[in-house]
C-alpha cells in the first residue's frame, strides 16, 4: 500500500526522538514495534502540549486506529525526526500522520504511519464532540 498524506493537512508537531540499543531485535535493527512506539511519542507529546486529554475523569483524545508502513531499516546509533500532521477533521474524529527520517539524513522518509483519533467522553466511553477549542487547533 502505497501512503499519501492528504493534500489538506496541517503541520502540528515535530519531535527527536534517539534510538537506543535495547530498541534492537535479534535481526540488528529497531524492532517494529518501535516505529509505532515513536509515532506515539510526537502525537502524545503534542496533545498534552495543547492540553488535550489530560483529565482522566473529562473528555480527550482515543486511538481507534493505527498503521506505519516500514520502507527502511532503522539501527541504533541514531536519532529520528517524527513530524506530526493532522487532517480531515470530523464532529468527533481526525486523523494523524507522521514521517520518520533519521536526523543524519535528512529528508529520506524511514517509514511513515497515523492514527485515527476519536473524541471521547471518558466516563460513558463513547464519542463525543470535539471542543471548539481544539477544533481550531486542526484547522
Amino acid at each position: 500500500m502505497r501512503f499519501e498524506l492528504p493534500a489538506e493537512k496541517k503541520l502540528v508537531y515535530e519531535c527527536v526522538v534517539p534510538l537506543r540499543w535495547g530498541d534492537m531485535d535479534a535481526m540488528g535493527h529497531v524492532n517494529n514495534t518501535l516505529y509505532f512506539r515513536y509515532l506515539e511519542i510526537a502525537r502524545l507529546d503534542w496533545l498534552f502540549q495543547v492540553g488535550a486529554g489530560t483529565d482522566r475523569e473529562a473528555e480527550g483524545p482515543v486511538v481507534v486506529n493505527a498503521f506505519c508502513n516500514f520502507r527502511r531499516q532503522l539501527a541504533y546509533p541514531g536519532d529520528v525526526r517524527v513530524t506530526l500532521f493532522v487532517a480531515n477533521p470530523g464532529r468527533s474524529s481526525f486523523d494523524t500522520f507522521s514521517t520518520i527520517e533519521r536526523t543524519d539524513l535528512p529528508g529520506e522518509v524511514w517509514a511513515e504511519g497515523g492514527a485515527r483519533v476519536v473524541w471521547t467522553d471518558y466516563r460513558t466511553r463513547k464519542s463525543a464532540p470535539m471542543p471548539d477549542w481544539f477544533r481550531a487547533l486542526l484547522g
